[in-house]
């Protein structure tokens, strides 16, 4: 199909590498390769990177230097439809929002399917969340200003790891930010069966995607629970939930369920922001100079610092 794109993004297409998560291995070491090349050249100043290994996950953290604590905290999920990705895929992005809040800023490396299927990786998060929450005093973090957000993925694992803070305890959170979340195992909305072959990620990418996460012949069963996949929650179960701000594409798989999941917080009395941005398609974030990534970028920074008491 032709999708009327924003023309700074249909511009750049040609220069963005295809994701193809037929071979995971194959896709694992061309995107290590590419990002090995990022994370080397990118601009660290006003920021202290470490690294800290809870003996559960392991957490890249990001802090603001010359900054007085304690600071509100964002801990951010990378996203790789369950398959790809480590802390490296965000790390550009978790400097620029480090300096920008200013925040802590944590990004948890879980473990990534298929060797390691649901709930592996939602534990992993859950837990350096929890470890985070733990820490704040040594951290210099306000335990009760730390938000929870990711993209694709990512944006799944955010919203299960609040369902399970709800639920268990071992955290506070104030809000949760969802970026182009993948939310539905079933594929079953409108954008899910018609963007078949969307830039970037397309719906031959989504079953690939899920039957990884969930294991061959589990996804669209009734085996699945709404911690691997929320959006098959009703709105009962999303009570109690922290506030949210969902971001969806226009021309992305994963629009409607976003848009569905967004109604659903909202019947469940959870104040909730979407938005949907024109003419952008899954992952337009990389194309940094396009104006609407601007705003989209803008928009993020915007909304944190509201939800983050600043």
């Amino acid at each position: 199909m032709r999708y009327p794109l924003d023309p700074e993004l249909a511009a750049a297409l040609a220069m963005m590498p295809e994701v193809d998560i037929t071979d995971v291995a194959a896709a694992r070491a061309a995107q290590a390769a590419e990002l090995a090349v990022q994370v080397a050249a990118a601009d660290t100043t006003g920021v202290e990177v470490s690294e800290v290994d809870t003996g559960e996950v392991t957490l890249r953290v990001y802090r603001p230097t010359r900054m007085p604590g304690p600071l509100p905290a964002f801990f951010r999920i990378h996203g790789g439809g369950f398959v790809l990705g480590s802390p490296d895929a965000d790390h550009d992005t978790n400097l620029d929002l480090c300096r920008r809040l200013p925040a802590v800023v944590v990004s948890p490396a879980y473990r990534l399917a298929p060797e390691h299927p649901y709930p592996a990786g939602l534990e992993d998060c859950f837990a350096g969340l929890c470890w985070l929450a733990k820490h704040a005093d040594s951290l210099g973090v306000r335990p009760e200003r730390i938000a929870v957000g990711g993209d694709s993925a990512g944006g799944c694992l955010a919203t299960a790891v609040a369902m399970l803070v709800r639920d268990r305890g071992g955290a506070d959170i104030c809000f949760q930010y969802l970026d182009s979340p993948s939310l539905d195992d079933r594929l079953a909305t409108p954008s899910a069966r018609r963007f078949h072959d969307t830039p970037v990620w397309n719906r031959c990418n989504g079953r690939l995607s899920w039957a990884a996460y969930l294991g061959c012949g589990v996804p669209g069963t009734d085996r699945v629970p709404v911690t691997a996949a929320p959006g098959r929650a009703a709105p009962e179960e999303l009570a109690g939930l922290p506030p949210a701000y969902v971001a969806v594409m226009e021309f992305d798989p994963l629009r409607d369920e976003g848009i569905d999941y967004a109604r659903g917080l909202l019947t469940a009395g959870v104040p909730t922001e979407l938005h949907l941005f024109p003419g952008t398609f899954h992952g337009a974030a990389m194309v940094r100079h396009a104006a609407v990534v601007q705003r989209i970028t803008a928009e993020t920074v915007t909304v944190l610092r509201r939800a983050l008491d600043w």
